[in-house]
């Protein structure tokens, strides 16, 4: 081959090379949008809320934690996060084992079902709620004859609480059983394993990091929920409000102090949450390289 040919060769290739040999130009350029975005529109408003939290002091920011109402919205924060997280834990469990290892008509439509609460504003979902559980709702007026109160009180939240959050769990497990496949739990069936066995010693084992990751996400946005839990819950100080609807009344109240020291504890919980996120990757990351040292 001629010295023109293989020179024209050389461009072709350069020409046509890879993303990662792209230019240092290109590269810092690229990452540098990534930081600046990152800083105006998440690091930025989140400094904002802890400057402002502590702009008085220690003594005020600690001194909102003292308050009858903001004690009543972190229970109750707590308690709707306790009770909506196991019960789309069970669902979430159901579904994708069902979905992954089951062949049914209209399993298109419950995947199709589960991914509502992505598309539905919460907003909407709690507004459904109340025209049915309502007071003049298609059960309102049965409940009432029954002593049954959901909506404006905790049972509505929860139910809201839940509609919002059931996703997070099945959406990361489906995936996750579907690339694994059901031959392990067969071999385990005709070994002479029990169905509870064999989800407790080969499927659980399996999915133990997607199943944590789905329940930190799930808790993460069941405290932080306010849209659907605002419809639902009537607004009613230290009875129905929890910490996000707690900080809006605080903040309209012009109390900032107060306002931003709760939105001090709900950031806290979801950089707790991203760090226990990091940390159940790197377990996971860490497993499967041990795994393909040991094959």
């Amino acid at each position: 081959m001629s010295d023109i040919a293989i020179a024209r060769v050389g461009r072709r290739r350069a020409k046509y090379r890879p993303v990662t040999e792209d230019s240092p130009l290109a590269r810092y350029a690229l990452i540098a949008t990534a930081v600046l975005f990152l800083a105006l529109f998440l690091l930025a408003p989140l400094a904002i809320v802890f400057l402002d939290a502590f702009s008085k002091g220690i003594e005020p920011f600690l001194a909102a934690f003292h308050d009858p109402d903001a004690l009543a919205a972190i229970r109750l924060t707590l308690l709707v996060a306790a009770l909506a997280v196991p019960a789309n834990l069970a669902f979430g469990l159901a579904a994708s084992w069902s979905i992954a290892k089951f062949s049914f008509p209209g399993k298109s439509v419950l995947i199709t079902l589960i991914d509502l609460p992505f598309s539905v504003s919460p907003v909407v979902a709690g507004l459904v709620y109340v025209l049915v559980f309502g007071g003049q709702g298609l059960f309102g007026p049965w409940l009432a004859e029954h002593g049954v109160r959901i909506i404006f009180a905790v049972p509505g939240i929860v139910l809201a609480t839940i509609f919002v959050t059931f996703p997070f769990v099945a959406r990361e497990l489906i995936p996750l059983m579907q690339e694994q496949g059901k031959v392990e739990e067969e071999a385990a069936l005709t070994l002479g394993a029990s169905g509870f066995r064999t989800f407790l010693t080969v499927t659980l084992p399996n999915i133990k990091w997607g199943l944590l990751y789905g329940v930190l996400l799930c808790n993460a946005r069941a405290m932080g929920e306010f849209g659907a839990v605002s419809v639902v819950s009537g607004h009613i100080r230290g009875l129905t409000d929890t910490i996000p609807l707690q900080v809006e009344i605080l903040y309209n109240e012009y109390n900032n102090v107060a306002a931003f020291a709760l939105a001090v504890l709900l950031a806290g919980l979801a950089l707790i949450t991203l760090g226990l996120k990091t940390l159940l990757e790197w377990r996971h990351a860490d497993e499967l390289s041990g795994r393909a040292r040991r094959h």
